[in-house]
């Protein structure tokens, strides 16, 4: 894949192997270029976020045998399901905040490293409650999300930081699919050597642990936070200006902007995660399947993002070099609310075949929807850019602890009715996109305003006080102002 832009602002300098702007934001991705600084950290993001991914989800395509070697009840796996996502609800706040202070690079490999002994200690549990507990605290390693999409949106500038966002996000959501091949694989390897499956299933989780540290290690050694160098030597040589959190946790809570897209994205990703904890079981119970079967089926859900998040965000770039902003915000609503009603069919059709068919179909447009939402998210806020992407990616877990405990927990909903009920509360909890507006750029169903007319460096100054500005510390603003005049589409 190869996106690039000729547009306004792009250059070329001798430092960087790709065309940037004035903030040396990569105007161009090429998918499969290493080149440092930026395509480096794209492919430290995604493969990072991609651990922690296949460790969260290890477990699920394994229940069957755990459930049996732990007595764990239908309210046991639902309990843990809801716990493996919880835990990330405040870890990405907290993530995004830390991005903003000491950058997504620290960040990232910190909270993976700090995560793995939870995977490790999945092969010494005995009962319910350790079972929960470890997917609780694992679950903690899905805030990666929130550096991952900080560190896109650092390292690409406005005309690329959709596809770059939606690729290495999309990317690193694989792991949900991917583990639901990789962990019967192993299981049964593990197994054919000689092990008993009630040891086997434990050996198995010692391979997504050991591959989650590695990548941490990866990030830390080759990775770097920004196009210019890291935050620490950036801030100490008086490049970087060292922000305040009280400020940036001002300006990220106070923009309602970033509350409506954690709601919409509770109901996308959330959505995401709770077919990732759901799908397996719902296969191999209701249509009589073996277990290697139901993983098959259930990680071609996950596997789609192959192809659907990146091309989510994708499709935000094309359509705001039409249409702006404006055109971002349509095509969010309209892949989310055709997401929502696949759900519904999917807990209505009755046949395998159909079955397949149509969750395949589903996990298109609600994982294209998720790459749409942080084509959007850049341009909340330039200031508190690391807060709006936590307040975000901790909406999406938000929703799906929400709709786990509401639609799947113990039972009383069917898996089928719930998946019904779920499709419903998608189409209705997408509404409120159409309440976003930009002064600058307008929203769903306006322009700008023609009286009073604002401009991007009106809306990202308005980040600083007077003081803070005479102090020089909005310059980075400004540059990004300057850039995101694209966002105004064609008219301009």
């Amino acid at each position: 894949m190869e996106v690039e832009t000729a547009g306004l602002g792009s250059q070329t300098d001798e430092k960087f192997a790709l065309p940037v702007d004035s903030e040396h934001k990569a105007t161009e991705f090429l998918l499969f270029s290493i080149a440092a600084p930026h395509m480096r950290a794209f492919h430290l993001s995604w493969i990072s976020f991609f651990s922690c991914f296949v460790s969260t989800f290890a477990a699920p395509p394994l229940l069957p045998i755990i459930r049996d070697n732990l007595n764990l009840s239908a309210s046991d796996i639902g309990n843990a399901g809801i716990a493996s996502v919880s835990g990330a609800v405040f870890a990405r706040v907290a993530m995004g905040t830390a991005c903003d202070l000491f950058g997504p690079r620290i960040a990232s490999a910190s909270l993976t490293l700090l995560t793995a002994p939870a995977v490790y200690f999945t092969s010494i549990i005995s009962s319910p409650v350790s079972f929960l507990l470890v997917r609780f605290f694992t679950g903690f390693s899905l805030a990666t999300f929130v550096s991952t999409q900080f560190w896109m949106s650092s390292m690409f500038s406005a005309p690329v930081v959709g596809t770059a966002n939606g690729v290495a996000g999309g990317w690193g959501n694989l792991g949900g699919g991917a583990t639901q091949l990789i962990m019967p694989l192993v299981f049964g390897l593990i197994r054919d050597i000689g092990a008993v499956k009630f040891t086997a299933w434990r050996i198995a989780f010692f391979v997504p642990a050991l591959f989650q540290m590695l990548s941490a290690f990866a990030v830390l050694v080759f990775g770097q936070d920004l196009p210019d160098g890291n935050f620490r030597r950036l801030q100490k040589s008086g490049d970087k200006a060292k922000d305040k959190f009280s400020k940036i946790f001002y300006c990220g809570v106070t923009n309602y902007r970033g509350w409506i897209l954690a709601l919409t994205y509770g109901y996308c990703f959330g959505v995401e995660l709770t077919i990732d904890n759901i799908i397996a079981e719902y296969f191999y119970d209701r249509f009589d399947l073996k277990l290697h079967t139901a993983g098959i089926i259930a990680a071609s859900f996950g596997l789609a993002n192959l192809v659907s998040r990146p091309a989510g965000g994708l499709i935000s770039d094309v359509v705001a070099k039409r249409f702006g902003m404006r055109g971002r915000l349509w095509a969010l609503w309209i892949m989310q609310t055709i997401g929502g009603v696949l759900c519904i069919i999917l807990g209505r059709v009755g046949s395998l075949t159909a079955s397949i068919i149509v969750m395949i179909a589903f996990s298109f447009f609600c994982q294209a929807a998720c790459g749409l939402t942080f084509g959007v998210v850049p341009f909340v806020s330039r200031r508190s850019l690391g807060l709006i992407s936590g307040m975000t990616g901790g909406g999406g877990n938000v929703g799906a602890v929400l709709t786990q405990l509401i639609f799947f927990k113990g039972s009383k909903y069917s898996k089928e009715k719930g998946l019904t009920l779920m499709g419903i509360m998608i189409i209705c909890c997408t509404l409120p996109l159409c309440l976003i507006y930009f002064p600058q750029w307008g929203g769903m169903f306006c322009g700008p305003s023609s009286k009073n007319i604002a401009t991007e460096e009106d809306y990202y100054m308005s980040e600083w006080n007077s003081k803070e500005k005479e102090q020089g510390l909005h310059q980075a603003s400004l540059k990004f102002a300057d850039n995101s005049r694209r966002e105004r589409g064609r008219r301009a």
